[in-house]
């Protein structure tokens, strides 16, 4: 979980565990410089991502790697002592819709990697399903980490709008919901998701 300032804020900035870490490495591309986490990466040519048989999971159309997972766990503290209400996300998917929540990649307001279709409050979190593009160098290299399981966390950027304190924990009933990212370490170690015909694939009531 990554939660936004009253503005938006400059790329690379955020609390999820890779964010620090990557932030406190030094580039190699010059003396003086910190490392981005991924910026600094090589990503991955089309000549390394051919595969012999068809990818074993997910359904690909025009190059898309659907997905679907739980982006929020009820009542489960993350590791920086928040804890999401049911229902704190009704009021915000009201006014935006899927369509208004972007999917980015590392919390990087830069990396739009695909689309979410459906984000939902079911009996467990927030669900939510999407598509991982191809639109750009670092959408296929999650496209790639996904299908490869090397990818599968989830961390919602957003703003609290309403919060409470209990003892050590803080726990949100309101959350203006701005973006769920792809990362490497969730804040919620059980925000998790799968390319299709994995583990989140089976039907939930309401839903095909």
């Amino acid at each position: 979980m990554r939660e936004m300032p009253c503005s938006p804020s400059p790329a690379g900035e955020g609390r999820s565990p890779s964010d620090r870490v990557g932030a406190a490495k030094q580039c190699k591309a010059g003396p003086g410089l910190k490392c981005r986490g991924l910026d600094c990466l090589a990503l991955p040519t089309r000549s390394l991502l051919r595969f012999d048989h068809p990818p074993p999971r997910g359904r690909e159309s025009g190059g898309e790697l659907a997905i679907h997972g739980h982006a929020s766990l009820w009542g489960v503290a993350d590791l920086a002592g928040d804890v999401v209400a049911r229902g704190a996300f009704t009021d915000s998917l009201r006014r935006t819709g899927a369509a208004g929540v972007r999917m980015l990649h590392q919390h990087e307001s830069r990396a739009v990697v695909g689309v979410w279709d459906e984000i939902g409050e079911d009996e467990r979190g927030l669900f939510v399903r999407g598509r991982i593009a191809d639109w750009s160098a670092e959408a296929r290299y999650a496209q790639a980490l996904g299908r490869a399981g090397a990818l599968d966390g989830l961390s919602i950027g957003f703003r609290a709008a309403r919060a409470r304190r209990d003892g050590r924990l803080r726990v949100l009933s309101g959350v203006e919901l701005w973006e769920v990212s792809l990362v490497t370490f969730p804040m919620l170690p059980g925000a998790r998701f799968s390319a299709a015909g994995g583990p989140y694939s089976r039907s939930r009531p309401g839903h095909g």
